[in-house]
């Protein structure tokens, strides 16, 4: 890999649903058995080799930047970015484009659990973004509840045909794990639209469609939003 790797770990949801266990953490702090779930993401990247991340916050980030402080994670360097308003997803990602530019990139919400291998998946970009019409690299997985998920339609080359943010219907059970691999090619492309972007799924996703390659997983993916998902993610999860 001859570009560094950086990587956008968002990390500045309310938790509102995990409520009252969020009145003084922020959902990310919120721990999987002994670990806070930005420990867990942390881990993994470090063991990446990721040269740097940037770790967005709004709710209770003192309380995000206090935690940082005391941990270490090799050499890999870890900023975080305060949002005042929350910018949304997309948001976020536009307002770092100086920080991503140039570099091979991974864009992570660390409000998910999973056990997956995050090399394998870099690998598989890796060698399949030459194509300058593939924007970016898309992770997905078979989820059991596709009514809570995004789902996409693939054709049978992987690139994704269409997709259901979210919504009741019979559009199968392959969903966006919301983990994505890019480079300057997505970045210069949104920078290009001059949209006003805030949600990734809502307002980027189908300004890319038939320019997304995917890599579909078999490992466990569980959104920590609610009490019932974090249970059951620590059922799983256990050290």
């Amino acid at each position: 890999m001859d570009k560094k790797l950086k990587v956008l770990l968002l990390a500045a949801g309310l938790g509102t649903r995990l409520k009252p266990l969020t009145n003084n953490i922020p959902k990310c702090l919120v721990r999987i058995n002994n670990k806070p779930l930005l420990h867990i993401w942390l881990e993994k990247l470090e063991n990446l080799n990721c040269d740097s991340i940037l770790i967005n916050t709004h709710y209770l980030s003192e309380k995000v930047e206090e935690y940082l402080k005391s941990k270490k994670f090799g050499s890999m360097k870890i900023h975080t970015s305060f949002e005042p308003k929350l910018l949304g997803t997309a948001g976020t990602l536009i307002k770092n484009a100086d920080f991503l530019l140039g570099n091979n990139c991974m864009f992570i919400h660390a409000d998910n659990f999973t056990n997956v291998n995050l090399r394998e998946f870099l690998n598989f970009h890796l060698k399949n973004t030459k194509p300058k019409k593939r924007l970016f690299t898309m992770m997905t997985f078979t989820t059991d509840y596709p009514e809570s998920c995004g789902i996409v339609s693939i054709n049978n080359e992987g690139i994704v045909e269409n997709f259901y943010e979210k919504e009741n219907g019979k559009n199968g059970n392959i969903a966006n794990a919301a983990i994505y691999c890019f480079n300057d090619n997505l970045i210069n492309f949104l920078l290009s639209k001059n949209k006003n972007y805030f949600d990734f799924s809502k307002d980027v996703i189908p300004d890319c469609i038939n320019s997304i390659q995917t890599y579909h997983t078999s490992s466990t993916f569980i959104d920590i939003g609610t009490i019932d998902n974090l249970e059951r993610a620590r059922r799983k999860y256990k050290n």
